[in-house]
């Protein structure tokens, strides 16, 4: 059979437990696919024009052994078509739950007046069971259909104690007008017995207070409710008292936290240990960042840790172009000059320098790839060639950072122990959930749809849990505590610095005042950039070059005193370039309607009525 789907187009709404439809004008029906025939893909929104002469209906509502509720019906009714080649029948919707619990919808039989079977089919969606009569063949005039069904769990207890059946007798919003309506109640004598004497008929629109006649039968078994001329949308609730006690309410009813609550509890309490994988693993990667503990301030860097390396094994380390730029610049193999462009500085090779490490040797090797006859290479702020080529570079440092034993990939074993738990966790919230809606506990769905999410978000989150993260080796370690010495270096006051450098250990390899303390200061130029602290040290090199009476030589004009203004300006370009890339494509009781608290609509069934 094939699946019809009313659900999008009835936009189910919850009106104190009832469900209540949407104007059925907005519903497009689809037509079924038949294994036999072929029919059209579709009908137009005018299937729902016609309009019922009459809708009769006989409801007998009993108890069985267990003492819950049962209801057997049986409606007649009759559709007036037009005469016109646009329907081929109706389509009845039965909700399958009221107020948490599942009513379990059986259709019996569909016939016409005179007893002979209609053909008809079932489609369920949405929290409605859809019956569908007729088949390829037009009808037209008055047509019958006769619908017996079976529910059970219909009664309920109120808030003030009382049972009730609280029912909506016709679907509500439903385009179709009815000429006559008629229904008849029956309780059998069980019921009977424990009547209250409250009973209540409310019409009109969905939430109206209407009160309408309902009259009881001569044996007070039975009760009856007339309407005539009900326009589309009116519908007709009856609310009938019952002692407190009278039926037995099914388990979906009755609160049951492990079912209704634990999943979600399970579900957010799995989520907060994921999170805390994630801060296990960031406490894994800030362990391996520790050697000595002891970080001892440093004025020079070894030849063997240049700023691409450098940058792979200091945490949160600006980009590397521009340092590993600078730092060739401070070493005299290039220079870095103005060019025609003031937003695109230009980079010159100077000849006969010695290249410190490979790394700096493959940087160079990059830079001037697209050099001219005289090892001139513009520095674009904008080339897709060029970018790539930088991003290759800072993965080349990256990779050398591994391949020299500086780095490493490891599991984190606190995220690891604290993502199956995680994972154990949430799957039992969702075993517990399952069965909570196996058992027909409607409250659970929420739970239920709680911990599913929390599944998704608990099983993304392994990817990251459960990878090997880079970490520092022991030896990565030494060097960064090394690097954090530099740091602490050009952090401290300027008195601190030089009393360093005139140490023992300094004196030893600085002797010549001033001039060696600019190249000091220059070679620390890169790391600073690093460490995003440019602006600082570049207001220490500005005092430094105004003391010796010297300009910058490596950038821009030597005698300009502007250093930081230049270098600023030349960081942003050579980041821009680096990083460019080219564009890219309710609750379990009732208001109490049997004492007038009630409304049209505010009771289980109603439904669904429209054409086919």
């Amino acid at each position: 059979m094939a699946a019809i789907r009313y659900a999008p187009a009835l936009a189910a709404i919850a009106l104190g437990g009832t469900v209540a439809l949407a104007p059925a004008s907005a519903v497009s029906a689809a037509v079924p696919t038949h294994s036999s025939h072929a029919v059209s893909a579709a009908v137009g929104a005018d299937v729902d024009d016609f309009s019922y002469a009459s809708w009769d209906a006989r409801y007998e509502v009993g108890l069985d052994a267990e003492g819950r509720s049962h209801m057997h019906v049986t409606e007649t009714l009759t559709a007036r078509f037009p005469d016109a080649d646009q329907n081929r029948g109706i389509v009845r919707g039965l909700p399958t739950s009221y107020r948490n619990a599942w009513v379990d919808p059986q259709i019996l039989s569909v016939t016409d007046e005179q007893g002979a079977n209609v053909p008809y089919e079932t489609d369920e969606d949405d929290g409605v069971l859809y019956v569908l009569t007729g088949d390829d063949e037009y009808v037209r005039g008055l047509t019958t259909y006769v619908i017996e069904y079976e529910m059970r769990d219909i009664m309920l207890t109120a808030d003030n104690g009382v049972d009730e059946f609280y029912w909506d007798l016709l679907p509500l919003d439903s385009t179709q007008p009815i000429e006559s309506f008629q229904t008849e109640i029956v309780f059998d004598r069980t019921l009977t017995d424990r009547l209250t004497g409250n009973a209540r008929c409310y019409t009109g629109l969905s939430g109206s207070t209407d009160e309408c006649p309902i009259l009881s039968g001569a044996d007070a078994s039975s009760f009856r409710v007339e309407q005539d001329s009900l326009a589309p949308g009116e519908g007709v609730t009856v609310a009938i008292g019952f002692e407190p006690g009278t039926v037995t309410q099914p388990t979906a009813r009755q609160p049951d936290p492990v079912t209704d609550v634990v999943p979600a509890v399970v579900g957010v309490g799995a989520l907060g240990l994921s999170v805390g994988s994630w801060f296990a693993v960031s406490s894994f990667r800030r362990s391996r960042r520790r050697a000595t503990g002891i970080v001892v301030a440093q004025y020079d860097v070894p030849d063997s840790l240049p700023p691409l390396l450098a940058a792979a094994i200091i945490p949160g380390a600006k980009d590397a172009i521009p340092a590993e730029i600078v730092h060739l610049a401070v070493r005299g193999t290039l220079r870095i000059e103005e060019g025609a462009d003031a937003e695109e500085p230009r980079l010159r090779r100077l000849p006969g320098s010695r290249i410190p490490d490979q790394l700096d040797v493959e940087a160079l090797d990059a830079l001037f790839a697209e050099a001219d006859s005289e090892g001139v290479a513009d520095l674009p702020s904008s080339s897709e060639t060029f970018a790539a080529r930088m991003t290759a570079l800072t993965q080349r440092g990256t990779a050398e950072a591994a391949a020299r034993g500086l780095t490493t990939k490891a599991r984190s074993q606190g995220a690891v122990i604290l993502q199956w738990i995680a994972i154990a966790l949430v799957l039992a919230g969702f075993g517990i959930g399952l069965f909570g809606i196996i058992a027909g506990r409607v409250t659970a769905i929420p739970a239920f749809v709680a911990v599913s999410f929390g599944i998704v978000l608990v099983l993304i989150s392994s990817f990251y849990a459960f990878s090997k993260h880079t970490v520092l080796t022991p030896e990565g370690a030494r060097e960064l505590e090394y690097l954090q010495g530099v740091r602490e270096f050009i952090r401290v006051a300027e008195a601190d610095r030089l009393r360093m450098l005139q140490s023992y250990s300094g004196a030893e390899r600085r002797q010549d005042g001033g001039a060696d303390v600019i190249v000091v200061y220059e070679r620390l130029l890169p790391y600073a950039m690093l460490f995003g602290m440019e602006d600082e040290w570049g207001a220490v090199l500005e005092n430094a070059y105004a003391s010796a009476q010297r300009g910058a030589g490596w950038i821009g004009d030597p005698t300009s005193p502007f250093l930081r203004s230049q270098l600023a300006a030349f960081a942003v370009t050579s980041q821009a370039a680096a990083t460019y890339s080219a564009p890219s494509a309710s609750t379990s009781s009732s208001a109490g309607g049997s004492f007038g608290g009630g409304f049209s609509g505010g009771g289980g069934g109603g439904g669904f009525s429209g054409g086919r």
